[in-house]
């Protein structure tokens, strides 16, 4: 990774040296970024990278009250944080991860593995409080009808739009930087399509929601999510530790099951019951409405289909596990157990034994003694 003394040099601009360097270059983007701030004539550039630039003051009782909207300006912020994340990566490959794949010493599939499920601990973690957090400020916990209601949302409170504006891109470098660009690098292609599965599954439902205005039901399937996504991982990790500790496999499996319910669950309540009964139907994107039954129907096809999909894959992969097993069992019983030798027949002397010499049965040895020649 990067901020690394390495023996070793690559061509410049090569797909290695990208790869073993791109937490540099994103340093050095970013510190460009952060430079442009200290001079005025740069300073309204530089802003486009580190603040939403779509703000509208809403006057209170007591004050202005600064809300956010989305805009193809956007994607200069969502690549600032990209770099940034990239950066974040690195310190924690670096300081965290490599240190301890060291003493565990794993396999090169086991330690790419270790890798992926190490950092996506930490953007897991951080994304659960993160958005945590804006539910329980925002009272969408407490209040289910706010996730419909006064739709469309086209205007959030600050900690709204970071939190799924910029989750979507911290979520690419992440799988990407530290998986699907490493995996590429040491030979582990078969990783890369499983990789590519999920990253694009998680940018469609989160553009989808932030486009189409649901950014409150977005911010609680996301919490959902990120907290399964977050006990698997953290099982991964310690089931590389200790092949034998398998007991939050199992609490993920429980928890992994209930989670798609409260997700069907939730999106049918908001988009085919909420939304179905709201007055304003008509399709107006200047608007931001989208509250269409076309559009209703294809938000829910989308989310069934998505976790139809995932409850496969895991139905498939624990019947493989369970099958894997099984195997095991009937193989250990069907090994014959190793034949016993048998006991040599010993010719023991008449007599019995006595301080380690033979005696026979009146008390004199049994070997006669030779007579000397006179």
């Amino acid at each position: 990774m990067a901020f690394r003394r390495r023996t070793k040099s690559y061509p410049l601009f090569s797909q290695e040296f990208v790869i073993h360097n791109h937490a540099d270059i994103g340093f050095c983007l970013v510190l460009c970024v952060l430079i442009g701030l200290m001079f005025e004539v740069t300073a309204k550039t530089a802003f486009l990278f580190i603040l939403p630039q779509y703000n509208v003051s809403v006057p209170t009782a007591d004050s202005e009250t600064v809300h956010y909207h989305y805009g193809p300006k956007d994607l200069v912020t969502i690549l600032f944080y990209i770099f940034i994340t990239i950066i974040l990566h690195a310190v924690v490959q670096e300081y965290i991860l490599d240190k301890i794949s060291k003493r565990l010493h794993l396999s090169k599939v086991k330690h790419s593995k270790f890798n992926e499920s190490g950092q996506l601990v930490v953007f897991h973690l951080s994304s659960v409080i993160w958005c945590f957090y804006v539910v329980v400020t925002e009272g969408y916990l407490t209040n289910p009808r706010s996730l419909w209601e006064d739709y469309p949302h086209v205007y959030l409170p600050w900690p709204g739009p970071p939190s799924l504006l910029h989750t979507s891109p911290r979520f690419l470098p992440l799988s990407l930087g530290n998986s699907t660009f490493m995996d590429c690098f040491s030979g582990l292609q078969e990783e890369i399509p499983r990789q590519l599965q999920y990253i694009c599954l998680y940018l469609v439902h989160i553009a989808g929601a932030y486009l189409l205005n649901l950014s409150r039901l977005g911010l609680i399937l996301l919490l959902l999510q990120y907290s399964t996504e977050f006990l698997f991982h953290m099982a991964r990790l310690f089931y590389f530790a200790d092949e034998n500790n398998e007991k939050l496999f199992n609490a993920w499996a429980a928890v992994f099951g209930v989670t798609r319910l409260f997700i069907l669950t939730l999106a049918v309540l908001a988009i085919g019951f909420g939304l179905a009964r709201m007055e304003n139907q008509a399709f107006d994107p200047e608007k931001g409405n989208f509250n269409t039954l076309f559009c209703r129907l294809c938000m829910l096809l989308l989310v069934c289909a998505a976790q139809a999909w995932l409850m496969w894959r895991f139905i498939h992969s624990q019947l493989r596990h369970w099958r894997e097993y099984w195997n095991e069992q009937s193989a250990k019983r069907r090994v014959p157990p190793a034949p016993r030798l048998p006991a040599r027949l010993i010719k023991r002397e008449s007599g019995y034994h006595e301080n380690g010499v033979v005696k026979a049965e009146n008390g004199t040895s049994p070997r006669t003694k030779k007579l000397k020649s006179p």
